[in-house]
């Protein structure tokens, strides 16, 4: 049963998808909206704490609440390993150009600024070791990733890959951050040293930002994010990449069609 600030919200939300509240304009007082809705302070605030964890309102200081301009939508879907997959082994000419962020949000290269940070000397902890099925201290190449979109001025999501060193070091341009982006992503460079993946699993939780994730996502107040493991596994069974990325509860979209076989 839908509660008052619920309801409230419904309200609310309608105005702005519908444009009586456009992009930019501000929320009306608290004072006019507690007439117009005759509930409590406490039920109004939660209505649109409920607005704000959307991403639909933001808070200023001192100047109020206003109606926030749509952020970027970042649509992660079901089959965006295997798009990555088909193009491992095509030519760099076909690779080149766009990559999993201009297929996610279905913008251009240019749209884009991307920077690639590597520590080849990280080890193993015990959550990695044991992701990895590894002894902990075992030498890791940890890299981050950040893809920034120019008109926000904010990246995309927060991206963190470990890889085993001595996997890759057989090909020392893989341990090169002057080589990203890299056109074909991790799994053309795991094709360079003979590594094909047969699966991926991913777990995805929702919890509150850490003050460094929601400094850098610019998320506001009251608003989740997608923690989200990536572990890849190649054909002999072996995990060969744990990735961590960390998106905006409010900008990203977590889209999985999952196919069943026929009863025969």
């Amino acid at each position: 049963m839908a509660t008052k600030y619920d309801r409230i919200a419904a309200d609310l939300r309608r105005k702005i998808q519908q444009g009586e509240l456009p992009p930019g304009a501000q929320m009306p007082v608290e004072t006019v909206l507690l007439r117009e809705y005759r509930v409590s302070l406490a039920t109004l605030r939660r209505a649109l704490d409920q607005l704000a964890a959307e991403g639909l309102i933001h808070k200023q200081h001192g100047r109020g609440t206003f109606v926030r301009t749509p952020r970027q939508r970042l649509r992660r879907t079901s089959t965006r390993h295997q798009w990555e997959k088909d193009r491992a082994r095509l030519p760099i000419g076909e690779r080149f150009g766009t990559g999993s962020a201009e297929r996610d949000t279905g913008l251009q290269m240019g749209d884009f600024d991307f920077s690639a940070e590597y520590f080849p000397d990280a080890v193993a902890d015990e959550d990695l070791a044991e992701a990895f099925g590894i002894p902990v201290g075992t030498r890791l190449l940890e890299r981050t990733y950040r893809t920034v979109l120019k008109a926000e001025e904010s990246p995309l999501g927060l991206g963190r890959s470990f890889l085993i060193y001595d996997m890759i070091a057989v090909n020392p341009e893989l341990l090169d951050a002057s080589s990203e982006p890299w056109p074909g992503g991790t799994q053309n460079q795991l094709y360079t040293i003979g590594i094909e993946l047969d699966r991926i699993e991913e777990r995805v939780i929702s919890r509150p930002p850490s003050l460094e994730e929601a400094e850098s996502l610019r998320i506001d107040p009251g608003v989740a994010v997608f923690a989200l493991r990536k572990v890849s596994i190649d054909t002999t069974g072996r995990v060969v990449e744990v990735a961590d990325s960390i998106f905006g509860g409010d900008r990203t979209e977590l889209h999985y069609v999952i196919q069943l076989e026929r009863w025969k």
